[in-house]
């Protein structure tokens, strides 16, 4: 199904600060529509070039901004959602409503499996204009990311950078050596200050008063210095935002030159993250460090909140002669591995087919039948995106045959 003629701008409403968008508009359109009113949706996945309205809500985005701007189900308040049984209109009467438990929560995230998302409503920000940036290096990624939740938790989510981006030791490493000149002038920086293996925190500040812009800057500033953070130019950061949306066409270069490139993300609580971290990090490397191939796992912070942060991963190793099934037994051991460390098996990349075999130990045989309801009450024939994000049945008590529905044979369950 073709949704690109779907870009419509429904409404735009200045006072309340909402936006009513069809689902085919893509990111940068979005941002154009906005602009004129003076306003953003502040939502820049590294797919932002790409990906569509429609798509941020199916999938549960989060972007790039999101700790300062909020991830797509922080921001939505109504949606329009044709499915096999009919026309579902959800939210967009008010800010806020008792009446019954959220329906609209069952469409963000959804995936297509349950019906076509037409258009949504969502919140808006003032556009930007002012913004600064910021970096830090800290002895260790442990250190930095205790520096951010102490952040957090100082300042509150509302001020909070609307970026935060701390790589660790190998992400640190591996970033500055492809930024050139500039790169290795902060490596040498760290090794003169007894820090062979540095983390590097960038963050951005967005806003449109510049006082309030500047005190969360010297806020921020205070806490991560008391915290063990040492400033780095701003440079630093701006040489980030100037190539944050190139990660999708590397990847694809690296692979048509033989190389197994790849990203998978997760996120958990501040006392679980530096397990989650390395246990996942060794997950990948394990995987793939077979028949002595060296493998580079690197990983960001992307996104923080007061209870906890995500974990995003990036590995690459030469391809072996079937990178499929060796991509495969990456996936696999991660995504064991974070169910078995207490991680969520996708923070915003969604579930679709990568994951789907791992929802159902994160919510539970009973969650997996809640979604199988919705499935068969909203499209009873399974003609919608079969195979994706539903787990398959669990199997019945020995001896006893589960027939499958008519839904989950079309859809291979």
């Amino acid at each position: 199904m073709d949704l690109r003629r779907l870009t419509r701008v429904v409404k735009v409403d200045p006072k309340s600060r909402l936006a009513t968008l069809e689902a085919g508009l893509r990111g940068p359109e979005i941002e154009q529509s906005l602009h004129p009113h003076g306003l953003t949706l502040g939502h820049y996945p590294q797919s932002h070039q790409e990906a569509t309205f429609g798509g941020y809500v199916a999938t549960r985005s989060a972007g790039q901004a999101s700790t300062g701007y909020g991830r797509v189900d922080d921001l939505i308040v109504g949606a329009r959602v044709v499915t096999p049984r009919g026309e579902l209109v959800l939210g967009g009467r008010a800010p806020a409503s008792a009446a019954g438990p959220r329906l609209l929560d069952v469409v963000v995230g959804s995936e297509g499996t349950l019906g076509v998302i037409t258009e949504a409503t969502v919140r808006v920000a003032p556009l930007p204009t002012v913004k600064r940036h910021g970096a830090w290096f800290f002895p260790s990624f442990a250190v930095a990311a205790t520096a951010l939740r102490t952040l957090v938790q100082s300042v509150g989510h509302g001020g909070m950078p609307d970026v935060c981006r701390l790589s660790d030791e190998d992400e640190t490493r591996v970033n500055l050596t492809l930024a050139g000149a500039m790169g290795q002038r902060l490596l040498r920086y760290t090794d003169l200050r007894g820090t062979s293996t540095p983390a590097l925190l960038v963050l951005v500040w967005e806003g449109t008063d510049r006082s309030e812009v500047r005190h969360r800057r010297t806020a921020a500033g205070r806490v991560l210095s008391r915290c063990g953070g040492r400033r780095l130019p701003a440079q630093v950061s701006r040489a980030w935002e100037r190539t944050r949306f190139s990660g999708p066409y590397l990847r694809d270069e690296l692979m048509d030159r033989r190389v197994l490139a790849d990203t998978l993300e997760t996120a958990t609580t501040w006392d679980n993250l530096p397990r989650l971290h390395t246990a996942v990090r060794a997950a990948i490397s394990g995987a793939l460090e077979v028949e002595g191939r060296r493998a580079v796992v690197m990983c960001h912070v992307s996104h923080v909140y007061a209870a906890g942060a995500s974990l995003y991963y990036t590995f690459l190793t030469a391809a072996a002669e079937d990178p499929l099934a060796q991509w495969r037994s990456v996936k696999t051991a991660a995504s064991d591995t974070i169910i078995r460390a207490g991680g969520t098996i996708t923070h915003h990349h969604a579930v679709g087919t990568d994951h789907r075999a791992h929802l159902a130990a994160e919510i539970g045989p009973l969650g997996v039948g809640i979604l199988r309801a919705l499935k068969e009450q909203l499209d009873p024939a399974g003609i919608l995106n079969p195979g994706k994000l539903i787990p398959d049945l669990p199997p019945g008590p020995p001896g006893e045959e589960t027939a499958p529905t008519a839904q989950h044979a079309r859809a291979g369950a």
